[in-house]
C-alpha cells in the first residue's frame, strides 16, 4: 500500500482561509468596570464575552450581574435584549435578589435564531432616591418643605417629553406637593401614589446611565436544546447472523421509533468498511468470512466518507430513509467519524493526513487498554487546509442529502482550532445544522469543544448513579456550564453498558431512562435498551456480549412487546410527558430537594407557569419509603402552602405540602412525575 509522505498535499485557498483566520465575533467584547457604576460577574457569559453563550428559540434565559454604586442613592438596573438585526427589545427591569451582595436578576426569551446579545444598564434613580428619603424624614418632621419641593422638582423633570396624560398625572402630583395648605401626609401621598408610580414604572427618570455589553448570545433552533435520540444500526434491521440488513428494512423500523416519541434517529457510520485488519465478533483479530467489521473502520476500495456501504443499498435508498424519517416528524443524525481504515481512499492516495512512525508505518488508533488495529487516526498538522476542505466537502455532501444533525466521534482527539473553523463556517452558511460532541474526556476539553460551537455534548451521566454524584453533576450542568454546554444524557451506547444495567434488571432500565428524560431536555438511548439487553462480554467489562459494533444483531421488537418484555410503552409515556411540559424542555431551572433516603432523589423544574416535581428511586431491587422535604420558594410557593399535584405516570391526584411521605416500588413504579396544579389545594 502506498504510504503518505510528509509535506505532500497542497492546501486550498478556502481551507487556508478558514483554517488560519477564523471569523470574528458579531458582537464586540464587552467592557467592564469602565462606567459610572460597576457592573461585574455578568452571567451567562463565556470567556468574558469573547465567545457567545448558548441559547435556543423560546428558551427562558436568566441574566445575573453584580452591580454596585457608592453611597445610599437608589440604583436601578435593566436588561436590554438585542436582536440579530441589531434592534433593541424593550428593557426588562432587573430585580435585586440579594441586596447584601448587590446581585441583580432579569430574564429574556429569544424568539428567533441568530446572534443575539444583551446589554445591562445601571442607572441612578432620582425618584426612588427621593421616595426613600422622604418617607423617612417627612413623618419624622425633618426638612419637610425642602423634601416636598425636591420631590416636586423630580416629578416635573420626569414629566418632560411624556404624553399629555402621563404629564397630567405627574404635574398634578407635583402641584399637590407644593400646596402648603394641604396636610403634610396628603402632600407626601400625592408624590408617592399608585398612579405616579405606574407612570414612572413605564417611563423612569434615569440619570448617569451606565451600559455593560453587548454580551453575545447565539440562539439555535429548538432541537439544539430539546429532543429524544434513538440510536440504531441499519445493518441489523432485517439481517441474519451472516447477512446485512438494508436501508429499506431499516425504514420499516421508523414508525415504531416515532411511536415511542423519539425526535432524532442517530445512525452510526453507514460507509464502506475496511478489509485490512478487519475485526471479528467481540473485537477479535480473526474475522470470519461473514463478519461485517466495525462501521467506524471507514473506507475501502468501495469508497470512503462520501459513500454508502453497498450492503445497505444506494444513496437513493438513503434519501428514501431520510424522507420517511421526516414524514414521521423525526430527523436523522449521522455519525461523522474523522478516521480511516487502512484501505480507505484517503490512506491509499498518499495524502499527508496520517502520521508515519519511524519504520514508515501508520500507527493505528489506541485508547488503552482498547486497541483499534482496523482504524488509522487522522493527522491534522501535515496538511491542515487540505484536510479541512475535504471534511467540509463531506459535511456539505450529507447536508445536501437531508442530514442536519451530526454526531461527531471522538472530537477531543482532533485540534480544537479545527472545530472552531469548521463549525464557524457551517454556522455562517447553515445555522440550523447541529453537532453533538461524543467526547468522554477531561472536563476542560469538553468545555473547549462546547465553547467553539458544538451544540450538544455527551456527558458522564452513565457513570453517575448515586444520589450525591447525580446532584453534584447535574447542578454543574444546569448551572455554570449551561452558558456553554448542553448535555445529551445517553443511558447507554454501543460502548457503554454500565454495571447498574448489567445487574439491576428491568427496574434499572426504567430508573435510568426516567432520570435521563427528566433531568435533561435532551437524552438518548441505544437500541436494545428497551429490550433490557444487559449481558456484558465478561465481568468488569462495559462491552456488550456479541456487541453490535462487530456483528449483525437482529431483534424481534414486536414479540418482546407482545410478551411484556419491552420498556417501549414506558419510553413512549416519558416522551409524551416531556412534550406536554415546557418545564422538562429546559435545562437551567433545576432544583434538588432533600430526601431522607440516600437511595431516593427528588428535583423540580420550572418554566413559566409549568412546574414538575420528580421523585425517583435509585434502588432497582426493593421498595423504599421515606420523606421528601420540598424547597417551597423554589416552587414559587410559601412554606405553609398546600397544593395539588397530578402524577403524570398514573394520572393520580394528591395534595402535597413542604413535607411528604413517599413509597416507591421500582418493579411497579420507579418514579413520581408530578405536575403542580395551579391554585390552592
Amino acid at each position: 500500500m502506498p504510504q503518505p509522505k510528509p509535506g505532500s498535499g497542497a492546501p486550498s485557498s478556502a481551507g487556508e482561509k478558514y483554517w488560519s483566520t477564523l471569523p470574528s465575533p458579531s458582537l464586540a467584547v464587552p467592557d467592564v468596570l469602565s462606567g459610572r457604576f460597576s457592573i461585574m460577574d455578568v452571567a451567562p457569559s463565556v470567556e468574558s464575552g469573547r465567545r457567545a453563550t448558548k441559547a435556543a428559540v423560546g428558551e427562558l434565559i436568566t441574566v445575573n450581574a453584580t452591580v454596585v454604586r457608592e453611597g445610599h442613592d437608589a440604583l436601578a438596573v435593566s436588561l436590554v435584549p438585542i436582536r440579530p438585526d441589531g434592534s433593541r427589545c424593550l428593557p426588562v427591569d432587573m430585580v435585586e435578589i440579594n441586596p447584601g451582595l448587590c446581585l441583580w436578576e432579569g430574564q429574556m426569551r429569544p424568539d428567533s435564531m441568530g446572534m443575539w446579545g444583551f446589554i445591562i444598564e445601571a442607572w441612578s434613580d432620582p425618584y426612588g432616591t427621593w421616595v426613600h428619603r422622604a418617607e423617612i424624614k417627612i413623618p419624622a418632621g425633618v426638612d419637610i418643605e425642602l423634601e416636598l419641593t425636591e420631590g416636586a422638582l423630580v416629578l416635573e423633570r420626569a414629566a418632560e417629553g411624556l404624553s399629555e396624560s402621563a404629564q397630567d398625572v405627574l404635574l398634578a402630583a407635583a402641584n399637590a406637593m407644593r400646596n402648603a395648605e394641604l396636610p403634610e401626609e396628603a402632600r407626601l401621598a400625592a408624590g408617592t401614589g399608585r398612579k405616579v408610580r405606574e407612570v414612572l414604572a413605564r417611563h423612569p427618570l434615569r440619570d448617569l446611565v451606565t451600559p455593560s455589553g453587548p454580551w453575545p448570545m447565539f440562539v439555535d433552533r429548538r432541537r439544539a436544546l430539546f429532543g429524544a435520540w434513538y440510536e440504531f444500526f441499519p445493518r441489523s434491521e432485517g439481517a441474519t447472523a451472516s447477512t446485512s440488513g438494508t436501508f429499506a428494512e431499516a425504514t420499516k423500523r421508523l414508525p415504531a421509533i416515532a411511536d415511542m416519541g423519539f425526535d432524532v434517529v442517530y445512525l452510526p457510520p453507514i460507509h464502506p468498511i475496511g478489509h485490512i485488519n478487519r475485526k471479528g465478533a467481540n473485537n477479535t483479530l480473526t474475522p470470519g468470512p461473514d463478519d461485517p467489521g466495525s462501521p467506524w473502520a471507514i473506507g475501502s476500495a468501495a469508497g470512503g466518507h462520501d459513500t454508502v456501504h453497498p450492503d445497505l443499498g444506494t444513496i437513493d435508498d438513503f434519501d428514501a430513509f431520510v424522507a420517511r424519517t421526516k414524514e414521521l416528524g423525526m430527523e436523522v443524525a449521522l455519525d461523522l467519524a474523522l478516521q480511516a481504515a487502512p484501505d480507505h481512499p484517503w490512506a491509499t492516495a498518499g495524502k499527508n493526513w496520517f502520521l508515519l512512525r519511524a519504520d514508515g508505518s501508520i500507527a493505528y488508533a489506541e485508547n488503552p487498554p482498547k486497541k483499534y488495529q482496523d482504524i488509522y487516526p487522522m493527522w491534522f498538522d501535515g496538511d491542515p487546509a487540505g484536510l479541512y476542505d475535504e471534511v467540509l466537502r463531506i459535511v456539505h455532501l450529507w447536508m445536501d442529502h437531508g442530514v442536519r444533525i451530526f454526531r461527531v466521534d471522538n472530537p477531543h482527539t482532533k485540534p480544537v482550532r479545527f472545530w472552531d473553523a469548521l463549525l464557524s463556517e457551517i454556522r455562517r452558511t447553515d445555522p440550523d445544522v447541529l453537532f453533538l460532541a461524543e467526547a468522554f474526556t477531561r472536563p476542560p476539553m469538553m468545555r473547549a469543544l462546547a465553547e467553539v460551537g458544538f451544540h450538544q455534548s455527551y456527558t458522564y451521566f452513565t457513570w453517575r448513579n448515586e444520589k450525591w454524584e447525580l446532584e453534584q453533576y447535574l447542578s454543574e450542568l444546569a448551572g455554570p456550564a449551561s452558558a456553554y454546554m448542553r448535555p445529551n444524557l445517553f443511558t447507554n451506547t454501543p460502548d457503554i453498558l454500565h454495571a447498574y444495567l448489567q445487574y439491576g434488571g428491568p427496574a434499572a432500565f426504567a430508573i435510568r431512562s426516567t432520570l435521563a428524560a427528566t433531568l435533561s431536555p435532551t437524552y438518548g438511548i441505544y437500541s436494545g435498551f428497551e429490550l433490557f439487553e444487559h449481558v456484558a462480554l465478561k465481568p468488569g467489562s462495559e462491552e456488550y456480549l456479541d456487541t453490535e459494533k462487530f456483528s449483525y444483531r437482529p431483534r424481534d421488537y414486536s414479540a418482546a412487546e407482545t410478551e411484556g418484555r419491552s420498556l417501549a410503552p414506558y419510553l413512549k409515556l416519558l416522551n409524551d410527558i416531556r412534550r406536554r411540559h415546557p418545564a422538562l424542555q429546559q435545562l437551567r431551572d433545576l432544583t434538588f430537594h432533600h430526601v431522607d433516603d440516600e437511595k431516593m432523589i427528588a428535583f423540580s423544574k420550572r418554566d413559566g407557569d409549568d412546574t414538575i416535581i420528580v421523585v425517583c428511586s435509585l434502588d432497582p431491587f426493593a421498595a423504599r419509603e421515606t420523606a421528601v422535604h420540598l424547597n417551597m420558594p423554589a416552587l414559587g410557593l410559601d412554606w405553609h402552602d398546600s397544593f395539588r399535584v397530578r402524577d403524570e405516570v398514573t394520572n393520580t391526584t394528591y395534595v402535597w405540602r413542604e413535607n411528604n411521605f413517599i413509597r416507591l416500588d421500582p418493579h411497579v413504579q420507579c418514579a413520581h412525575i408530578l405536575h403542580v396544579r395551579q391554585g390552592a389545594a
